[in-house]
């Protein structure tokens, strides 16, 4: 007897297993990515179904509360770079999500906006992270929920603070080119 049913990859699952069989619990930076990763796969699953990738999805919900912003004003807001911004833009672009602008005024910059689809799709996508913010909940009590916000957030302010400091040290966040550049050199050199 032949089973036609269709076997899923769970990525999800295979993170999950990874922290059960390994009992780690020495590695709270990688446990809040993986967990991250497990939100993000779960909206995505729910976005595509409308045409959204998770890139996009993070420009739309900057672009619902604040329509006509610049490229670099979007890119900021959604903390990547800009050719980042470039690439999903074009992208949206093409599906009709957006459309850029120059102002009359001012030439140098380029304006970003919602298409009436783009727009439309707010009332249709925040219901579906709604719905993974809720999943990702259950079983888990409101001082539980309160309690681990404000850890996330104590260990953010300390890493602002940390960055802080480095600024004042000279150490700062290298840009995305210069990143590429070391790793080609790196690469190169162990050729």
């Amino acid at each position: 007897m032949s089973s036609n049913k269709k076997v899923v990859k769970n990525e999800t699952r295979a993170i999950l297993n990874h922290w059960q069989d390994e009992g780690l619990d020495d590695r709270l930076a990688h446990l809040i990515k993986d967990a991250t990763r497990a939100l993000v796969r779960a909206l995505q699953i729910r976005l595509i179904e409308y045409d959204v990738s998770f890139g996009h999805w993070t420009f739309l919900r900057i672009l619902w509360e604040k329509d006509g912003v610049t490229q670099r004003a979007l890119s900021e807001a959604a903390g990547v770079m800009e050719p980042t911004t470039y690439a999903a833009l074009t992208g949206m672009e093409k599906l009709g999500y957006i459309e850029r602008r120059q102002a009359p005024e001012n030439k140098k910059n380029m304006y970003v906006f919602l298409t009436e689809q783009g727009r439309a799709l707010e009332s249709k996508l925040v219901p579906l992270a709604i719905e993974v913010n809720e999943i990702s909940m259950r079983g888990i009590t409101e001082e539980e929920i309160r309690t681990t916000r404000k850890v996330l957030l104590a260990m953010i302010k300390n890493l602002a603070a940390d960055e802080s400091e480095a600024g004042d040290t000279e150490r700062k966040m290298p840009s995305t080119r210069k990143l590429g550049n070391i790793v080609s050199r790196s690469s190169a050199a162990t050729k």
